[in-house]
């Protein structure tokens, strides 16, 4: 058998493995859309763990790492520095969210933010918000399947097409499973993934440099310090300015918790002692990075010239006289990291979208069993949108994925100010958000405007917080009965 076959059917024994993994938790959970979307809050600390940690581990860390290691040097730490922090806020925001979701049957992000500023316009605000931000965040995820199935099939199977496959079996046990297959999947994936992780990171820097001290050397020598000083290299190959890299991570901290399908597992925890303890144990995945990076290092030197600095890894995999099997593998581990986070993204993004874009208008209207087979369609609408994104974008994986995170972080000073501070209006969390956003989204577009080289998120941070402050004192408080719901306990 050839070698490129071998290959091939291992990927499509892991692929089968994962649809089984995510299917089979449908069978004993209930078909309600709480069972769909929250899982029944059934999620014990192991599920959690491994919920929160694909929420990093995805292509951005498979692939998007080892290209940045590869092509911009020490500007790739930034991923592991904004994971550090990241995840903080939710270890205190996230008891008070699972004990009012079990208290009045909240599942979405918005939901709390709706119902504690009175308004349906923050409610599908957040909804376009929360699905324009994931449709990017989606289509990377398959942009990096498209590339593993591409470079091991050494062309055969087309980008476009390795995509399709991939996310095929990602929207049948998505669509069937909900939650829970999204949660078992994603522990059969992580621990799948994480051991090839450490496994290349060891195996890559001893076999084409002798190790990994020597690896850093051979960059040295061979005239590229600059990728080894912080904050490394620009998309241009120029130094990063540290006002650019520092604003990417303070940005990427700060939205970290915000994305929609990250804050809604604190619906699905089975107790608020498990979701914080899963919160504590978290930033052990960020460990995994670190072998992940030395992947992209290794080849600085040794496969100079690689155009797609993202697909890297599987282009690295081919060079070396491996084992057709441990090569399958390799690149299972890669599809592992992107079906990980992309089967939270499409559920999230399908719930929230009908949950918070269109349920506010029909109310009791929308039956259970209309409002979950609605929620599987916008799944398959979302799913298929993005598609067409991946097949016919141009860009970086961790660059779409820092545009993304601009928009999710506006959400943070609304979410901390429903929690926290008793003196915020509906019209000031309106203002905030929407200012926000308009500011980031205009500074996207146009980065030529401004005033200093930052993330266009810190603009509409700073413009949002002025918005929610100033905006809430000009304007009557809210009932009380409504914020001390919130703000107690």
């Amino acid at each position: 058998m050839e070698t490129g076959t071998i290959i091939l059917l291992v990927v499509g024994l892991y692929l089968l493995a994962s649809l089984l993994t995510g299917i089979i938790p449908s069978l004993r959970i209930s078909k309600s859309v709480s069972g769909y979307v929250a899982g029944d809050r059934s999620m014990n600390v192991f599920i959690l763990y491994f919920v929160f940690g694909a929420s990093i581990f995805s292509s951005v860390a498979f692939l998007g790492a080892p290209g940045w290691a590869y092509s911009r040097g020490a500007a790739a730490f930034y991923l592991i520095a904004y994971g550090v922090i990241g995840i903080v806020p939710l270890y205190f925001f996230g008891p008070r969210t699972w004990r009012l979701g079990k208290k009045y049957g909240y599942v979405t992000q918005a939901e709390l933010l709706s119902d504690r500023f009175s308004s349906k316009f923050l409610s599908v605000m957040l909804a376009v918000l929360s699905v324009a931000a994931f449709i990017p965040y989606l289509t990377l995820q398959m942009i990096g399947a498209g590339y593993v199935l591409n470079v091991i099939s050494e062309g055969l199977i087309p980008f476009w097409l390795g995509a399709a496959i991939t996310y095929f079996v990602v929207l049948v046990y998505v669509y069937f499973s909900g939650v829970m297959g999204v949660g078992w999947s994603n522990a059969f994936q992580g621990m799948f993934m994480l051991v090839m992780a450490w496994f290349l990171g060891i195996y890559l820097p001893n076999i084409l440099h002798g190790g990994i001290g020597e690896m850093f050397q051979s960059i040295a020598d061979a005239g590229k310090g600059d990728m080894l000083t912080a904050p490394g290299l620009d998309a241009a190959g120029e130094p990063w300015s540290w006002s650019a890299y520092s604003s990417a991570v303070l940005i990427s901290a700060v939205g970290f918790s915000m994305w929609p399908h990250l804050f809604m597992r604190s619906y699905a925890a089975s107790s608020t002692n498990s979701l914080k303890l899963s919160v504590v144990l978290y930033p052990t995945f960020l460990l995994f990075l670190i072998p992940i990076l030395f992947i992209g290092f290794s080849a600085v030197t040794a496969y100079p010239g690689v155009e797609q600095a993202d697909s890297i890894l599987p282009h690295v995999l081919m060079q070396l006289e491996l084992p057709a099997i441990i090569v399958g593998l390799f690149c299972a581990g890669a599809l592992a990291a992107s079906m990980s986070s992309g089967d939270a993204i499409l559920h999230s993004a399908g719930s929230i979208w009908v949950r918070d874009g269109i349920k506010p208008f029909y109310g009791k209207k929308l039956g259970d069993k209309t409002e979950r087979l609605l929620i599987q369609i916008s799944v398959l609408v979302i799913g298929l949108t993005a598609y067409l994104f991946a097949v016919v974008i141009d860009y970086s994986i961790v660059g779409l994925l820092l545009a993304a995170y601009g928009g999710v972080a506006q959400i943070f000073p609304v979410v901390f100010a429903m929690f926290y501070w008793k003196r915020a209006t509906k019209a000031g969390a309106l203002a905030g958000l929407f200012g926000g956003i308009v500011v980031n989204t205009f500074f996207l577009l146009l980065p030529e405007l401004k005033p200093i080289d930052m993330h266009e998120g810190i603009y509409g941070l700073i413009v949002n917080l002025i918005l929610i402050t100033s905006v809430s004192l000009l304007t009557p408080r809210d009932p009380e009965e409504k914020v001390s719901k919130f703000t107690e306990g």
